[in-house]
């Protein structure tokens, strides 16, 4: 391991061969100085990195590739999407995505060790597959990324090279909370139980469940990832205080960074952990709410694209539905509007005509209520879904469309 200014990266990265695939971190994590010196040393090569951001790289030469489609890397040509269950995507990197480096963010040294912090993920799993072939794992070493317990504590001696910088972590722009939002929140948070363990995915609506929990006593985390939601939790005593927080990243404010930093309650693990249907059925009570684009009248979501285009990805939706239907006590909650307001459509419809992300969830609510979909017959499903999820608008379309698709 040594320590090297950025501009002595340059030379690292110019003995790479040709085309090397650079993994690195995502979402809110992204080491971008380490990042801006490899781009400006290496002219072609290819980059992985999970719900990337605005601001990477994205010029000619550059190869994008990932299992979960973020904003940086959405329609631009070139994508390479991989569709993984996130609990299966670690294997990659020691099958077909093979890495030639691994850039990642982290704490500053304690006691020869240094944290992922707010992303650990895949991270692991990448750099354990780039020391296995030889490859190059560079750290940025930030004064202010928190250090977060769990897997992504390692030795020192697992980089080749760490970059000192001291700047400030991104943090996602707030998500306004309309009445929609706050209806749909209300209706997930009436189905949770003193006692539920909690899997939130990204957006308006989980964060407005979150809102609607405050009152409830001993709640526990199991989670793809949180944000500031859980900073209201622990503020009014909802959450289990004997019980550890688990996800495998965060994102929000610096308040929740500054709450994260060396706090015993959380543990930050791997993806191969946290997105594995066996453990997160060992929760109890586990209550998985997930957004979705569309639902139709078999219950089937897609969470995923766009007009055939990729949007996002599996991400952790298939793994979580699948683990609360077998946790004891646990549901699975598909939360959307009923009218999607771009779009000006609806959102319950007849049959999806794009790849199906998940199926058979306990319910699907909306802001006008709530279908339940597990244990019904499909044609229960049907109209549970058209009369307490749809929107008014098309009720009468769709109830014509059920007879057409023999579920009346």
């Amino acid at each position: 391991m040594r320590t090297v200014p950025p501009e002595e990266l340059a030379r690292v990265f110019d003995r790479l061969p040709h085309d090397p695939r650079i993994v690195t971190s995502g979402n809110f994590a992204t080491p971008t100085v380490a990042l801006g010196r490899l781009d400006a040393t290496v002219e072609h090569y290819r980059l992985f990195a999970l719900n990337a951001q605005r601001g990477i790289p994205t010029r000619p030469g550059v190869t994008l590739e990932t299992c979960f489609v973020g904003p940086g890397m959405r329609g631009q040509p070139g994508l390479r999407y991989i569709p993984s269950r996130l609990s299966l995507a670690p294997l990659l990197f020691r099958r077909s995505l093979p890495p030639d480096v691994v850039l990642v963010h982290t704490s500053v040294v304690h006691d020869g060790t240094v944290s992922l912090g707010t992303e650990v993920n895949l991270l692991p799993a990448a750099i354990e597959a780039a020391r296995a072939r030889g490859g190059i794992v560079v750290a940025q070493v930030n004064s202010q990324m928190p250090f977060t317990f769990g897997d992504g504590v390692l030795a020192v001696d697992e980089f080749d090279y760490l970059v000192e910088v001291d700047q400030p972590l991104v943090s996602p722009p707030p998500l306004p909370l309309d009445d929609v939002s706050h209806e749909i929140g209300a209706r997930v948070a009436d189905r949770v139980l003193d006692g539920s363990t909690m899997q939130l995915g990204i957006g308006a609506v989980p964060d407005a469940t979150l809102h609607g929990l405050t009152a409830r006593k001993g709640l526990r985390v199991w989670s793809e990832m949180f944000s500031d939601g859980i900073l209201a939790l622990d503020a009014s005593g909802a959450l289990d205080p004997d019980a550890t927080l688990v996800a495998s990243f965060v994102f929000g404010s610096p308040e929740l960074y500054a709450w994260v930093d060396r706090n015993p309650r959380v543990r930050v693990l791997r993806t191969e952990t946290t997105n594995d249907p066996a453990q997160i059925a060992a929760n109890r009570q586990l209550v998985s709410v997930n957004a979705a684009l569309q639902v139709d009248l078999f219950g089937q979501a897609n969470a995923s694209r766009i007009n055939a285009r990729i949007y996002s990805g599996f991400g952790g939706q298939t793994d979580f539905v699948v683990g609360a239907l077998h946790s004891p006590g646990g549901q699975a909650l598909i939360a959307l509007r009923s009218w999607h307001p771009k779009a000006d459509c609806s959102t319950i419809i007849p049959l999806i005509d794009e790849p199906v992300t998940s199926f058979q969830h306990s319910a699907v609510v909306t802001e006008n209520g709530v279908a339940t979909i597990w244990g019904q017959s499909q044609e229960e499903q049907a109209r549970n879904l058209i009369e307490q999820a749809a929107h008014p608008q098309v009720h009468e379309e769709l109830w014509e469309e059920a007879h057409a698709l023999g579920l009346v």
